[in-house]
Parts: C-alpha cells; structure tokens; sequence
C-alpha cells in the first residue's frame, strides 16, 4: 500500500507567544471600551468651545454627535481588523473571500 503525503497548508499556523498576545488582545479590546465615549467627550469639549466664541448655543450638540459617528466609525474599524487578526472573521481579511481558480 503506497503512502501519499497529505497536503500541506497553504498558511502555516502562527506561533504565539501565549501571555503576550493575551495582553495585546486586552488591550485591544480596552481601546474600544474607551475610545467611544472619550471621541463624543472630545466632540461636546469642541463644540461647547465653539459655542462660547460663535455665541450660538447648537455647535456642542453637532460636535457631540460628530464625536460619537467618528468613534464609532472607528471602534467598528477596529473590531473588525481585530476579529480577522484572532483568526475568528471568515475570508482572508483582505476583503474578499479565498477562492481557487
């Protein structure tokens, strides 16, 4: 009976250092929890500053919702390149699916 040599992986698995990539991925995961509100904080300071300046009482309400769209534009971002970092997305994280002619 003749032996055939599997396949091998196309991506080999990556090596992790174990405690180390724990705490990249807490953090990781640290930064969304904190960039959302600060980003909306951050928009209300501006506008509240505009405010004052302009003598208009409507720019902190623009700057909080500004503040709260750009966070979460980037929490999303982020998650995202984070779950295809973890290995857990599907595809090959380059934005379209592994196909083989």
């Amino acid at each position: 009976m003749p032996f055939n040599r599997p396949i091998p992986d196309r991506d080999p698995p990556k090596q992790s250092s174990g405690g180390f990539q724990a705490l990249v991925q807490a953090e990781k995961l640290t930064q969304i929890a904190v960039l959302l509100p600060s980003a909306a904080f951050i928009g209300w300071l501006l506008g509240a500053w505009l405010d004052s300046k302009l003598h208009t009482g409507w720019i902190s309400l623009a700057g909080i919702v500004f503040g709260g769209v750009s966070g979460l534009v980037y929490v999303i971002r982020l998650a995202i390149t984070t779950m295809n970092e973890s290995g857990n997305g599907t595809g090959t994280g380059k934005g379209s699916p592994d196909i083989k002619p």
